[in-house]
């Protein structure tokens, strides 16, 4: 399960850096613009999501041990 997340947040990494060569600085919310920013801000969400279950994950792993 751990290495199946670490492949989310690669993948999520990758679609941030994709959509930002898709970003026009110039008119930033129109057309596909404006898609790429909300992909952007919905693979930071999911990044953070991610990284909250791994820290969440660890934290019952070590109460188990107790």
């Amino acid at each position: 399960m751990k290495y199946f997340i670490y492949l989310l947040i690669t993948i999520a990494s990758a679609l941030i850096i994709y959509n930002t060569t898709i970003l026009d600085f110039n008119h930033i919310l129109k057309g596909d613009s404006k898609t790429a920013l909300i992909s952007i801000l919905i693979s930071a969400c999911v990044i953070i999501l991610l990284l909250i279950l791994l820290v969440s994950r660890a934290i019952q792993n070590k109460q188990r041990k107790r």
